[in-house]
């Protein structure tokens, strides 16, 4: 399982959507949103590279860098690991909370209603 700090995974948001992308184009895809250095982006670039979350490939002096994990997949990760540490890997007490919270849309509802009959069909192809 690949960590990634809340720095890093704005990096890899700018990443994942559009690749590949030079440090520069990280910084300009940051926005103004984070005033970080040139430096700050570019360390975080080589942390993620360590850890395995991107590669890069050299194209002259720049280093064009491209994401080695799924957006898709890293939440799939976080969303197991967050329900095994929080909810003893059981994901009724976390929707349940949201609901006794009247946090659920109705779109939400909808969606989760969809996705138990998708898994119910599912499982009794078995």
């Amino acid at each position: 399982m690949i960590e990634i700090s809340n720095a890093e995974l704005s990096v890899m948001q700018v990443v994942w959507q559009r690749q590949p992308l030079s440090a520069n184009d990280v910084i300009a895809g940051l926005g103004d949103d984070n005033d970080w250095h040139e430096k700050t982006v570019k360390t975080l670039l080589n942390r993620l590279v360590s850890k395995g979350a991107l590669g890069f490939n050299k194209d002259g002096r720049a280093y064009l860098y491209y994401p080695l994990i799924t957006e898709q997949d890293y939440q799939l990760q976080q969303s197991r690991s967050f329900v095994d540490r929080l909810f003893a890997g059981k994901v009724a007490p976390l929707v349940a909370g949201f609901a006794s919270q009247n946090k659920l849309k109705p779109d939400d509802v909808q969606q989760l209603k969809q996705l138990i009959a998708d898994w119910e069909q599912e499982q009794n192809h078995d």
